[in-house]
């Protein structure tokens, strides 16, 4: 079954994953794709906010795998190809 956050198409084949996962994910990519360009104090404060996102996707991966008996390293794999392949859009 194909599901859908914030207008991108995902298919959590793999590991059941959930909504929140998907956007915490996005959230923590985004925050990384900021740094570049940046330097010195720009550079320390994005890179925090990078830090940050990333923590809390971790954090939620942790919590959803124990919560539903599924490998954490499943839960994180399927949450990342789904933004990867959310942000590459379908192929024509």
């Amino acid at each position: 079954m194909l599901n859908t956050v914030n207008g991108h198409v995902y298919d959590p084949v793999v590991a059941d994953i959930s909504d929140e996962l998907i956007m915490l994910e996005r959230s923590a990519e985004e925050e990384r794709a900021k740094l570049a360009g940046l330097d010195g104090e720009e550079y320390a404060v994005q890179w925090r906010r990078w830090a940050d996102a990333a923590e809390a996707f971790q954090v939620a991966v942790t919590v959803h795998a124990t919560e539903t008996g599924q490998p954490r390293h499943e839960v994180e794999m399927t949450a990342k190809k789904a933004v990867r392949h959310a942000e590459e859009g379908p192929v024509e």
